[in-house]
Formats: structure tokens, sequence, C-alpha cells
């Protein structure tokens, strides 16, 4: 019991008031660190569908709540570039930038518009791409071609313990988390911030999901190891947080 009390400890907000009188970097002057990755000088990047042209997902909000739930069998169908741009923007789009300038306002909340998060993709079935892993980057609105892979399925199924559904998704969202865009702000207090953002995003993709006709489960029982190597992440810097497979559902 003592050692599930002290695991517990992040998620209490007993840090706000050493964080209110101490110095963080963001305090201290240090620049505020990117709100996303560069995509690799070396690697291709896809034009997403502009987000004011989506012509999809338009269902009454209370439907798309009625109807969420998770699902972990899907159609063998592909989605299209249409309906993964707009999965995109639901869950990491970028609708301004903060009043200070150093952060984004996006299609979800975030602790102090820091939006710790990076979205991956192990592509599986969608229209126009070749199967493999890519980074949305949500300042362009772009997919960065990170791999080429026509077994990914088999590699994401593996990474991800016993939930071999996660491989017979059309898409895979894989979150990978950088904790120093919000602990330049916030310090120790960043982590229970973190944890709370991850579902705003997750049940973003949710609610996209259905208003598309397609499913998603959120998977938190994955190999820490093996994710952060088939995305290529340190897994110290940056490493996975959150998996959740898409796919069309019956």
């Amino acid at each position: 019991m003592d050692r599930m009390n002290s695991l517990r400890g992040f998620l209490k907000a007993w840090g706000w008031d050493e964080w209110a009188n101490g110095l963080t970097d963001q305090k201290a002057g240090v620049t505020a660190p990117s709100v996303q990755l560069p995509c690799p000088k070396t690697t291709d990047c896809i034009d997403l569908v502009p987000a004011e042209d989506l012509s999809l997902g338009a269902i009454p909000l209370i439907d798309a709540i009625r109807a969420r739930k998770s699902h972990r069998s899907f159609s063998g169908a592909s989605l299209t570039l249409e309906e993964l741009s707009f999965l995109l923007w639901a869950a990491q789009g970028i609708c301004g930038t903060s009043e200070d300038g150093i952060g984004t306002l996006r299609t979800v909340p975030s602790g102090g518009g820091r939006h710790a998060f990076e979205t991956y993709l192990a592509v599986n079935r969608v229209q126009g791409l070749a199967a493999g892993v890519y980074r949305y980057m949500p300042v362009d609105h772009k997919l960065c071609t990170l791999q080429i892979d026509s077994g990914i399925a088999k590699r994401v199924a593996a990474a991800s313990r016993k939930n071999s559904f996660v491989g017979e998704g059309a898409v895979v969202f894989v979150w990978t988390v950088i904790p120093y865009r919000g602990e330049w702000r916030y310090g120790a207090v960043a982590h229970k911030m973190l944890a709370i953002d991850a579902g705003h995003v997750c049940q973003n993709l949710y609610l996209a999901c259905t208003a598309v006709g397609a499913g998603a489960c959120a998977v938190g029982a994955y190999s820490q190891g093996k994710m952060d190597e088939l995305l290529g992440v340190d897994g110290e810097s940056e490493f996975t947080i959150y998996v959740a497979p898409v796919g069309k559902i019956e």
C-alpha cells in the first residue's frame, strides 16, 4: 500500500504552491520548446485536406456522444484521406495561437496551451497512403513520412501485447509525449496535467470517429520499448503514452 500511495502522488494537486513560489525554465527566461517536431529533410510531407474544406463529420453532437463506444472489431474497408484528415484535425488540429504567442490553441484543451503530444500513425489501409509510419504536423496540417513498411500491421500488433486487434485497424493512432513542453512552464506539476490532457485528445478522436462511421479503442497496455522502437523515439525525452486503433465498422 505504501508503494501504491507513492505512485499516486503525481495525481494529487500538492505541487501548485511549490510551483507558484519556485523557479521554472519559463520564469528563468529559457526559450520555450517547439510546438511540433520538425519533419526530417530526407522525407516527404503529404498534404492533408484543409480543415476549412472538410465536408464530413456534420452530425449532432448529442448523437455522437450517445453512440460513442470502444470498438475492437473493424471491417476491411479503408479510410479515405479526407476521413483521416478530419480525425487528425479533430484530435490535435490548430485553431490559433495563445495570447503569449508561445503556445497553440487546438481542438482539445491543454494546460497552458502546452500540447505536449506528437501524433504518429501506423497506416494499414488509408486510400492514397502506402502502409507505414507517419507523423502529423499540426502547424502545417501535413503528414511526415517516416517509414514505408508493408508489414506495419503485424509490427504494431506485436508491440501491443495481447491486443492483437490493434493491428486490424485501418490506422493506429500512437501518441507520444514530450514532457519538457509541459515541464518548461509547470515543473513537476506538469505530469499530472499531461495525464489529463491525454484523455482530452483521445475523447475527441472517439467522437470524430463516430461522426464518420468509424470506431476506435483506447489502449494503455502496450510494450513501452517495442512501441517506442517502432516509432523511432528515444524513450526518454519522447515516449509513447497512448494508442488507439481506428477502422470502419459494420
